[in-house]
């Protein structure tokens, strides 16, 4: 019988624990290879106790479960995660280690699964475990496979070449430079652990993670220029082993272990940000000398070289009219009161669909009319998909993946008849005001992404405002819509990235919002490129950002009066190039709906 109901679920999962010997258990959001997005086969903490965000973690003890969330999620896991039987905790105020420190039994057992969890977060907890003389225990087999019958199985999809025409560099290339890195640094070998390293390092995509294009895998690369790639038999076809060539050694993804323990002195590179705990008890139990370094494919493929640029600029103005065609749909239809978040969703998908040329979502669309707007990663679904009322703000946060590119941008639109609220409108115009100055930045070489936060969120401040997410992330090249390990973010509570210097090629989102609960939500969000500016008199190098993102922003929601000349100049030009590169993929209506939307304030 199929436990239907999450009390079941976690009371079936209590029992498994009791059997297996333990007091506890973690349960996070992840997969083997750490990644942000897992496949359906890895949404244990889902399964569990129905939160749908994509970052979260639980902890179930036998008389007691807590959830942990951050900031993006506060709405969200209270929405969908009933208070009676798990007590809700926000990070970073509180951690899975503070808080197993406090409440787990004394001289108990907590279970982790060390395929799932960071080598760090694992010293971290058995460290708070040890002050209450418990232990933290790497379990043998997952205790929530055991009682998830209906577990999907991991993707077989085949892995698929992804052509140099797209990529800009050979893998035989990328390997060489990978090989002189580890020549360099006098060592053997490199674990690459995340799964759009290894598509990127071997010019590979795949089908096995919704919304990302990676191929389940794990890759061994050597100082020879030569790489073992690990992967399921059934997801190898003639065409990627030709395309691998004999420089890369194809084997069962079950031999991956056993490859590890083969690693007797060895000095070989792991990265403990992206690696798992378990790959690090392997090599340690082999005799292998570990040198934790950051994965080597992580910064190279961060900086887009100029066929991957050229890509995404064509990807971008494929999508912004996909875009545009859904902003003039959602302005005639949705005061009628009809459309609904998922039908606009759905609606949305098929623009951009009817190119021909999408691949996939690069995300769960964000769609959220009023206060699920305010939901910062809400995810609409049957059960909760409102429809978006006349006179209210609409939030949409979206992306594609193109074989050339990964798209994400946010527009928040009014819904009238009537004209916005003097406060929408001023809270909307302080978000732009930020985006503009983000947009405009200037910066000397060596600059961090958490060095430029503030430029974004200046203007809500001065209102006695702000937001509780970063500013923007890194984008991959039809790979992961979330990419480091670049970002704009506060410092604050040692989010990985903040510190990362920005290079010319690098590609982040600029995304300031601001989120009144139980009302309505604003983001408006694009997509730049790092490049180099050319300054009389500089001194040194200095960068500045290319806008990658075309789509109208709406007009009716911006308060003139907020407006300095040199940002209403900003987005006359802004539109203006909107206009020249859609104007001419619309037609009929569409078109003069963009003429309008793109006029001059």
């Amino acid at each position: 019988m199929l436990m239907h109901t999450h009390e079941a679920r976690l009371d079936a999962l209590r029992k498994q624990l009791a059997k297996d010997g333990l007091d506890g258990f973690v349960i996070p959001i992840s997969d083997e290879h750490m990644s942000e997005y897992v496949g359906a086969y890895a949404q244990r903490l889902e399964w569990l106790t129905g939160f749908g965000g994509s970052a979260g973690t639980a902890v179930v003890l036998a008389n007691e479960a807590a959830i942990f969330v951050d900031g993006r999620y506060t709405l969200q896991v209270r929405d969908q995660v009933d208070g009676k039987l798990w007590s809700y905790e926000q990070v970073p105020q509180t951690s899975i280690a503070a808080w197993l420190g406090q409440h787990a039994p004394r001289g108990g057992k907590i279970g982790y699964d060390a395929w799932l969890h960071a080598k760090g977060w694992a010293d971290g907890v058995a460290q708070a475990l040890a002050q209450r003389e418990a232990t933290l225990v790497p379990v043998a087999s997952n205790p929530v496979d055991a009682v998830w019958q209906d577990q999907p199985a991991p993707s077989l999809a085949p892995a698929v070449p992804h052509a140099d025409a797209h990529a800009g560099k050979s893998a035989n290339e990328k390997r060489a430079d990978v090989a002189e890195w580890l020549s360099a640094k006098g060592l053997d070998a490199a674990v690459v652990t995340a799964l759009d390293s290894v598509a990127w390092l071997l010019n590979i995509r795949g089908a096995d993670v919704d919304r990302t294009p990676v191929a389940l895998s794990f890759v061994i690369a050597h100082a020879d220029g030569t790489a073992d790639l690990f992967i399921a038999p059934e997801k190898v076809t003639p065409d990627l082993t030709a395309h691998l060539g004999n420089a890369v050694r194809i084997q069962p993804r079950d031999a991956f272990v056993p490859a590890l323990r083969a690693m007797q002195g060895k000095k070989v590179a792991v990265d403990p940000e992206r690696a798992v705990a378990a790959i690090f008890q392997a090599l340690e139990s082999a005799g292998a000398k570990i040198v934790p370094l950051t994965d080597p494919v992580v910064l190279p493929k961060a900086i887009k070289n100029p066929v991957e640029q050229a890509g995404h600029r064509a990807a971008q103005a494929r999508d912004g009219a996909a875009i545009a065609r859904f902003l003039r749909w959602i302005g005639d239809e949705a005061p009628k009161g009809e459309v609904t978040e998922l039908s606009a969703a759905d609606r949305l998908q098929a623009f951009r669909a009817e190119g021909g040329l999408l691949k996939d979502l690069s995300f769960d669309t964000i769609s959220g009319a009023g206060p699920h707007g305010a939901v910062v990663h809400y995810r609409v679904s049957e059960e909760t998909s409102r429809t978006l009322e006349p006179n209210s703000v609409y939030l949409v946060d979206s992306g594609g993946q193109y074989v050339d590119g990964t798209t994400d941008i946010t527009r928040t639109v009014w819904i009238g008849p009537d004209a916005p609220p003097a406060e929408v409108k001023d809270r909307f115009t302080r978000v732009l005001k930020g985006h503009i100055a983000l947009a405009r930045a200037v910066f000397p070489k060596g600059t961090a992404g958490s060095q430029l936060d503030s430029f974004a969120r200046q203007y809500l401040w001065q209102a006695g405002l702000d937001y509780a997410h970063g500013t923007g992330h890194g984008v991959g090249s039809f790979l992961a819509v979330h990419e480091g390990p670049q970002r704009i973010a506060k410092s604050a509570g040692g989010q990985a990235g903040t510190g990362q210097e920005l290079f010319a090629g690098m590609i982040l989102s600029n995304e300031p919002g601001y989120y009144k609960t139980g009302a309505y939500g604003i983001r408006i969000e694009n997509l730049v490129l790092v490049e180099a500016r050319e300054i009389p008199g500089a001194e040194g190098e200095f960068f500045g950002f290319e806008t990658l993102t075309f789509a109208p922003i709406d007009r009716a929601l911006v308060d003139q009066a907020l407006l300095l000349p040199e940002e209403r100049a900003w987005l006359d030009s802004y539109h203006a190039q909107v206009h020249s590169k859609l104007a001419p993929q619309l037609a009929g209506d569409d078109l003069a709906w963009l003429e309008a939307a793109c006029a001059p304030l």
